[in-house]
């Protein structure tokens, strides 16, 4: 059914259709919202096949610019609710989707609105609810870490990003790309490369490559950790000058403790000093993190 209701619509990645789209519409690119349009058809095949959809699915599309994905999506999801940021765009995407019941527009910033509330209106009736967006690159991680930060009840995510950042997600340990992203991300899902995105495939081009990254949520973290907000603390000032030591980083983020008790948590913890914090792997920051909280690094000094 809904393969017969999109069939209506002509499909809008290619480069003549969006170009005509936007000769229609006069619609000018706004560079300050990192809008670049996908024109490959095989690609957003790919996305939407990663994002494993059912009849039963609901979808949230962040950014949908001119539909190229939603059209997409709205052949395998039973609903897709796109928020969109750019009131320019609200009337070309209301016009090519009107025929079709599946697909619902919301104008919105994504990072300002109430998602928790969103969700539960929305896919009230589906089996499973997926995020999949094709995200501008200057907002990436901001909309990333809310929708995993508030923990809501997502299958998995599906989002085509700056190639660069997702390598820096999907990275293990020792690793150049391997920081506090990483282990941010990887605390709360597991993430896979799908493919990766030339640049050449965007009207209008951007200056790097993408990649499709899919987020397998956890239902539990990997870790356990006494105090969640300490944790990603003590994983951030351990990443705050790559080239120094975890010892002299942490040493600099708690300079009003004592140096030799800090070695001594080290110790006890099984993490020598002298390691960088790109040799740490996500249990080990654990063990690190829990260690420093029962020797009352987590309260200030006075």
């Amino acid at each position: 059914m809904n393969e017969d209701r999109s069939a209506l619509v002509q499909d809008i990645a290619t480069p003549s259709r969006t170009q005509q789209i936007l000769k229609k519409y006069g619609f000018t690119f706004k560079k300050c919202l990192g809008q670049n349009f996908l024109v490959d058809q095989n690609i957003l095949s790919k996305i939407v096949a990663a994002a494993e959809l059912t009849e039963r699915s609901g979808v949230l599309e962040i950014g949908p610019g001119i539909g190229a994905l939603t059209q997409k999506l709205a052949r395998s999801a039973g609903k897709v609710v796109a928020v969109e940021i750019d009131d320019r765009l609200l009337p070309i995407l209301r016009e090519l989707f009107e025929d079709q019941s599946n697909i619902e527009i919301v104008h919105g910033d994504i990072l300002k609105l109430d998602l928790r509330a969103l969700l539960a209106e929305k896919f009230a009736g589906c089996s499973s609810v997926h995020v999949v967006a094709n995200l501008p690159y200057y907002v990436t991680t901001p909309i990333i870490m809310k929708l995993l930060e508030e923990q809501h009840a997502l299958q998995n995510m599906v989002v085509m990003i700056q190639r660069e950042v997702a390598e820096r997600m999907a990275a293990e340990p020792v690793g150049k790309d391997y920081g506090s992203l990483s282990i941010a991300v990887q605390y709360y899902c597991i993430p896979e490369l799908v493919t990766i995105v030339p640049h050449t495939v965007f009207i209008p081009r951007p200056n790097v490559d993408s990649a499709v990254i899919r987020l397998n949520i956890r239902r539990e973290p990997p870790v356990e950790v006494n105090d969640e907000s300490f944790f990603f603390q003590v994983v951030k000032a351990s990443f705050a000058h790559r080239r120094k030591t975890i010892y002299n980083n942490l040493a600099a983020h708690f300079p009003k403790r004592e140096k030799s008790q800090l070695m001594q948590v080290l110790e006890s913890a099984g993490i020598e000093g002298s390691r960088r914090a790109e040799t740490v792997s996500i249990s080990e920051f654990a063990a690190l993190a829990n260690a420093l909280h029962e020797a009352g690094f987590h309260v200030r000094s006075s």
